[in-house]
């Protein structure tokens, strides 16, 4: 004679609570209190309990075409150091509105902290965090001194973007630059290109995990020794700085196409007399819709702030907190956007 599966209802009865909330608590819903949630796990374990995967489907689907009801805040932690330079128009960061469009979704609501600012610290951050009652995090290291990197994650359901904060090593989404920069390569070769230069900072490249060099690398492999252009790595995260370095760079190794920035490296080409594109092709290496004037390459900040919040509600609704063991990656494919900054393909 087969043994009956335990049902939710066996679970509430051992338990002692209701039968919502045992759904609740095996959703990873966070008003269920702690206490609560860990004696409905203890009961399910003990039951030997597997959810109905085809019924956990109909019931995410039916879920979904209720109003949402919003359950909970998500916090999305960022870094205000003004001396490291790194939040002036050069830089872009995921926006906080397409995060709250995608975890409006789930239920969510989401609150930036800025660290650094109005004395805001990360022991003072977690503290806020605890007695709000906030389990889902989602980090934008945007220092070099990342004090985002001293919080003790072990309560949270916690995802960072990029490779900025190696320590420690959080489920991360980021774009991947190096097929972003194979990409870009590919495109300016169709356009007759033969001495393609990227010039960016030692932030970017370290906030990519290496994709902009190990692009460049790559691509300049099959290249004739006189067609490699090697990488510039503009002295200082503020880019106004860089221009000594940058015309002495293009002096040098005369690239007819560059992959930079789309602030301060137009007017210093400019001012070099080297016009885009007559005399010389140029992309950005982080275009977004508003730059529809150059060509570049579009990191998708939609999709990386969509895989962050799906990557936090999973660890919520499976009960998952503190630093993983195996930290998954996910990784956006950029998308090449063409403009009037290049020539046309070549025929």
């Amino acid at each position: 004679m087969s043994i009956q599966p335990s049902t939710l209802k066996d679970i509430a009865h051992q338990a002692g609570v209701s039968i919502m909330t045992v759904s609740r608590a095996l959703r990873g819903v966070p008003r269920v209190a702690p206490a609560t949630r860990e004696k409905i796990l203890e009961a399910a374990r003990e039951l030997q309990y597997r959810p109905d995967p085809e019924v956990a489907r109909l019931m995410q689907v039916v879920r979904a075409k209720k109003k949402v009801r919003f359950q909970s805040v998500l916090a999305v932690i960022r870094e205000d150091v003004p001396q490291d330079h790194l939040l002036n128009a050069s830089y872009q960061y995921v926006p906080i509105e397409e995060i709250r469009r995608r975890a409006a979704g789930y239920g969510y609501t989401v609150e930036e902290f800025w660290l650094g600012r109005a004395g805001l610290g990360p022991q003072k951050l977690q503290m806020i965090l605890k007695a709000r009652g906030i389990e889902g995090v989602i980090v934008s290291p945007q220092s070099t001194s990342l004090p985002c990197s001293q919080i003790d994650y072990a309560p949270f359901a916690a995802v960072t973007f990029g490779y900025a904060m190696r320590t420690p090593a959080l489920h991360m989404c980021a774009g991947n630059m190096l097929l972003g920069i194979q990409a870009a390569f590919e495109q300016l070769s169709l356009r007759g290109y033969t001495r393609i230069g990227v010039a960016v900072t030692q932030w970017i490249v370290d906030r990519s995990q290496f994709g902009y060099s190990g692009g460049l690398f790559h691509c300049q492999q099959n290249l004739p020794p006189q067609c490699r252009v090697p990488l510039l790595l503009l002295p200082y995260n503020q880019i106004s700085k860089g221009h000594s370095a940058f015309v002495n760079w293009i002096n040098t190794y005369q690239p007819d196409a560059l992959i930079s920035f789309d602030t301060h490296v137009p007017g210093w080409l400019k001012r070099m007399k080297l016009n885009i594109p007559a005399d010389i092709g140029f992309a950005v290496h982080d275009w977004t819709p508003r730059m529809t004037h150059f060509a570049g390459i579009y990191q998708r900040r939609d999709h990386l702030a969509a895989a962050a919040v799906d990557l936090v509600a999973s660890q919520l609704s499976q009960n998952e907190h503190g630093i993983p063991a195996v930290p998954r990656q996910i990784m956006i494919p950029p998308q090449w956007v063409d403009g009037p900054s290049l020539r046309p393909t070549s025929t």
